[in-house]
């Protein structure tokens, strides 16, 4: 414990604080700091410049924000560098090695496992969740009775928890007595091993990951109620059919919020620890996920300075890959707003 938190905490037992506010003592000082010279620099600010009240309080109202912001993930985040430069167990201090934990990273033949096994259902399961929350919103922004409880129906499986998801799928997935097999059966097909076996794993963690598009879903029907109804008339008058409305409005204008849901998939994708973690990994290292090999690292082997490296590894790859998809996407999706700048430069 570094000694200045310490010695507070003896000084607030001292004073009578109770025990079980003891560890926050130091947390609130903290706070009490940085609000008072937030308040000192918001009162210079306002005497320097009186008409800027609105900006101040502006900043004021989000402070706990981003005071948290701080101190909950710039800081964890900066500190975590320096742990991936060090060896540490978590009981002993960290010793310095520089990039010993990365050179190890490039050459562990299951960190190659697990960027293999996490790209591949990136690859895979991004496209057809995009693919098939798109349709359903389609589908589901028809007027027709019962469509509110339909569009309920497909929601509520993006509630449950992954935990939860991955044991009922344990079970249906089961090649002994699993709900899969038992219908593949009565139709004569002799079902696989699904999460038994490492052919089978990884398919079908991304056939699970099918449960779940409601969320994407209803960001696209949102989108879809969207959409202009004159654009339509206009299409109509012109002697457009359905598939070329579909072509040449629909889809544009639903362009930036298809590149959303992808980019939040791909980052979602990339991240995937949960199902790695239940299935301990699956045959064969075949549900070996990043993540899941992190925290194996982390909290299994107590390499925490290893583990660091891993994150920013993968935080590379994710920032890599988001930025190529961000330019790529400049050719095929539309902004209203930037054609609307375009004709006031003209």
């Amino acid at each position: 414990m570094n000694p200045t938190i310490g010695w507070i905490r003896d000084l607030a037992a001292s004073w009578g604080v109770p025990a079980v506010l003891v560890p926050l003592v130091p947390f609130l000082l903290l706070l009490v700091a940085l609000y008072a010279l937030l308040g000192l620099a918001a009162y210079g600010a306002r005497r320097r410049w009186p008409r800027a009240d609105r900006t101040i309080a502006f900043w004021m109202f989000i402070s706990p924000w981003l005071i948290g912001f701080a101190i909950f993930t710039v800081g964890p985040m900066i500190s975590s560098i320096y742990v991936s430069l060090t060896s540490w167990d978590l009981i002993t201090p960290p010793q310095f090695v520089g990039f010993a934990n990365y050179t190890e990273a490039f050459q562990d033949p299951r960190v190659g496992q697990a960027l293999k096994v996490t790209l591949l259902y990136g690859v895979i399961s991004v496209p057809l969740q995009t693919a098939l929350a798109f349709v359903v919103a389609l589908l589901l922004n028809a007027e027709l009775p019962g469509m509110r409880f339909f569009r309920t129906i497909w929601y509520l499986p993006s509630l449950v928890s992954g935990v939860a998801q991955m044991v009922l799928f344990l079970w249906v997935f089961n090649p002994q007595y699993g709900l899969a097999n038992d219908v593949l059966a009565k139709v004569g097909i002799e079902g696989p091993g699904w999460f038994n076996d490492a052919s089978w794993a990884l398919p079908t963690v991304i056939l699970m990951s099918l449960w779940t598009v409601g969320g994407a879903m209803v960001i696209y029907l949102a989108g879809l109620k969207d959409v202009p109804a004159n654009l339509y008339e206009a299409a109509a008058i012109d002697g457009a059919g359905p598939l070329r409305m579909f072509w040449h409005v629909t889809m544009p204008q639903m362009s930036p919020i298809i590149l959303f849901n992808a980019l939040t998939g791909i980052i979602g994708s990339l991240q995937i620890f949960t199902q790695g973690f239940v299935a301990n990994g699956g045959p064969k290292d075949s549900l070996l996920f990043f993540v899941y090999y992190l925290y194996d690292n982390a909290f299994q082997n107590f390499r925490m300075g290893y583990a660091s490296a891993l994150a920013w590894i993968l935080f590379a790859v994710i920032l890599a890959l988001t930025t190529v998809t961000l330019r790529g996407s400049a050719f095929a999706v539309y902004y209203e707003t930037e054609l609307t700048t375009r004709r006031r430069k003209r």
